[in-house]
């Protein structure tokens, strides 16, 4: 993850739902491959990508909190971190 000078925390948009909208996509798509597909080898690599967003978005759950401090820890009281009323 890459911190920029001045960054802002956005909440509009996607954002108002989610705090990773990008990685919620992705997840979709991989999900709707898997079903598509019905192999094996399409869930499992749902599984893996499921993990590595996870390790994902906690690291920078982490680092945004260190950023943002208490308006960070507000943003994700309001929101999901992937998928609404799941995660």
């Amino acid at each position: 993850m890459r911190v920029a000078v001045g960054q802002e925390l956005v909440r509009s948009g996607p954002y108002r739902l989610v705090r990773h909208p990008i990685y919620t996509a992705m997840l979709g798509l991989y999900a709707g491959t898997a079903l598509v597909s019905g192999e094996l080898h399409a869930l499992l690599a749902l599984g893996i990508v499921v993990a590595a967003y996870v390790r994902k978005t906690s690291l920078e759950e982490r680092t945004l909190g260190e950023l943002f401090g208490t308006d960070y820890q507000a943003y994700r009281r309001d929101t999901w971190a992937l998928l609404p009323g799941l995660f």
